[in-house]
């Protein structure tokens, strides 16, 4: 992969750490997406890959997107970008960490809530102040209510309010919330956590929770049931898993 200019990568034992590092509030420009966009495409064909974690530098996870950016002459390019970006982020077969040190607001919140979690330092505020500027924010108009329900939305989007970590995770975007002297820790515990885990059937695991989503409850079951069967049953590493419960060993995953 070609040197990047506004983001880090790291790949340790199926953990891939991107950290966000564009100074000074990595506030999105469309190289930046570009990079991101690149870096996550080459990461998903990996099939050691067992998750993604989202790291920033600098006193903001990312302020949004640049203002500039938005003019009319540019418009069309940096939303092609940004959904392009989003799009990698929400596909990606492992399960995505946004971990939130500081200011995390507009098209930053949308890249953090693409996310599966969001683990956030009790420093980090969130919002979607667009509307202050005479905009929407697009993706969270999508996802938001998906995560927290129609009301809430209209009130992040409208208000364009800022909100405390502790806020946030009341309103059910954030899943934890750590104290800013064990963040680090507490991010790097969660990600040994699914660490541990057959990089093949984490990726089945979170296939599992999205192949049934819009189907009918009969139908639901019914795929998922057939997922579990005839691709779970058939796969190595669910044996190896069965054997090193009735042998007491830690599994010695195959990928397979």
């Amino acid at each position: 992969m070609a040197d990047m200019q506004f983001i880090g990568l790291e790949t340790v034992d199926g953990v891939a750490r991107i950290t966000l590092t564009r100074p000074k509030h990595n506030v999105f420009n469309i190289a930046m997406m570009n990079e991101l966009s690149g870096a996550l495409e080459a990461l998903a064909a990996d099939e050691g890959l067992k998750c993604v974690v989202f790291l920033a530098e600098g006193p903001s996870w990312c302020a949004g997107v640049e203002v500039a950016d938005h003019k009319p002459e540019l418009a069309p390019e940096m939303i092609a970008t940004f959904n392009r970006m989003l799009a990698a982020i929400e596909s990606m077969p492992v399960p995505t960490i946004a971990a939130v040190q500081g200011a995390c607001l507009g098209g930053g919140m949308e890249a953090a809530i693409a996310c599966d979690t969001i683990i956030a330092s009790d420093k980090a505020k969130f919002g979607q102040p667009e509307i202050k500027l005479g905009f929407f924010p697009p993706y969270a108009a999508i996802r938001l209510p998906r995560l927290i329900g129609e009301a809430k939305t209209i009130e992040i989007c409208t208000t364009g309010r800022i909100y405390r970590a502790s806020e946030a995770q009341s309103l059910g975007f954030i899943a934890h919330v750590a104290p800013e002297a064990d963040f680090t820790e507490f991010v790097d515990r969660f990600a040994k956590e699914i660490q541990a885990c057959s990089p093949l059937i984490i990726r089945l695991n979170k296939q599992a929770v999205r192949k049934h989503l819009g189907l009918a409850p009969d139908q639901a079951v019914a795929t998922v049931s057939d997922y579990f069967l005839n691709t779970l049953m058939k796969t190595e590493d669910v044996l190896e898993g069965i054997a090193s419960f009735e042998e007491k060993r830690r599994p010695v995953w195959k990928n397979k």
